[in-house]
């Protein structure tokens, strides 16, 4: 409880004076109100609760107030805080995978939680391969994807905080990498290599929960389309029924 400061003209502390003035019914109150609080709380038992609240209307200065609440935090002081989150069990490594992907006249794709060795080679002959690392686990700080691709596509989405370091050879083709969007030197690097000849190769930075590869857009797109032509088909009936409605109402004219 916080005393009124009041000026000292004698050799007194002033902090001595206001304990000996007197307490109103409000002070009273108001620590009342307080052991309430640590009632509640658990700060203090029903019996200590029920000894304090003699002790605060039997009181009548500040000096029989004080050692009610000196064991009490303050009214407005930071509450320790209690951490009840537990710490989350650290999950175990994805089981291992064959590092070769291979599309002949098909697709092939990696993602959600999957466990990138040191080198994964990627083989496309007119074919398609996604690879999303961004919930991957990476066996080392360095990985490397080794692209072999004739008349197809390859698809990389990696998080941000991602180097990604190119160094394959396009012939009658494209790359498409990122920019690095880190300076950290301990950041994960996925190195990629290998040809690409009458294909190409995009690499696409993206958070977790976007959209990643071009099956993802095409799904989207698909979607989409479908709402588009159920909204058209819900309009005709609605137009056919207007139509309907009015042809009955002008027999009955």
């Amino acid at each position: 409880m916080n005393l009124p400061e009041q000026p000292s003209e004698s050799g007194v502390p002033a902090e001595s004076q206001a304990a000996r003035m007197r307490a109103s019914d409000a002070d009273r109150d108001e620590v009342a109100d307080r052991l309430r609080e640590a009632l509640a709380e658990g700060r203090i038992t029903p019996e200590e609760h029920a000894e304090r609240i003699d002790v605060v209307y039997q009181a009548k200065t500040y000096a029989e107030l004080e050692p009610v609440l000196s064991d009490l935090p303050p009214e407005r002081a930071p509450r320790p805080r209690v951490e009840l989150r537990k710490d989350e069990p650290v999950p175990p490594p994805p089981p291992a995978q064959s590092p070769n992907l291979v599309a002949i006249f098909s697709g092939v794709e990696r993602k959600g939680r999957w466990l990138a060795e040191p080198t994964t080679n990627i083989t496309c002959l007119f074919g398609g391969a996604d690879l999303d690392f961004r919930q991957a686990v990476l066996s080392r700080g360095e990985v490397t994807v080794n692209v072999t691709c004739v008349f197809g596509g390859v698809t990389i989405v990696v998080p941000p905080g991602v180097r990604v370091v190119g160094s394959t050879t396009a012939i009658f083709g494209g790359n498409e990498l990122p920019e690095d969007d880190t300076t950290d030197p301990d950041a994960p690097v996925i190195r990629l290599t290998g040809n690409v000849l009458f294909g190409g190769l995009s690499v696409k930075r993206k958070a977790v929960g976007e959209q990643g590869g071009h099956r993802d857009r095409q799904r989207e797109r698909i979607e989409r389309r479908e709402l588009q032509l159920e909204r058209r088909e819900r309009r005709d009936e609605r137009r056919e029924r207007l139509r309907e409605l009015r042809d009955e109402r002008r027999r009955y004219r």
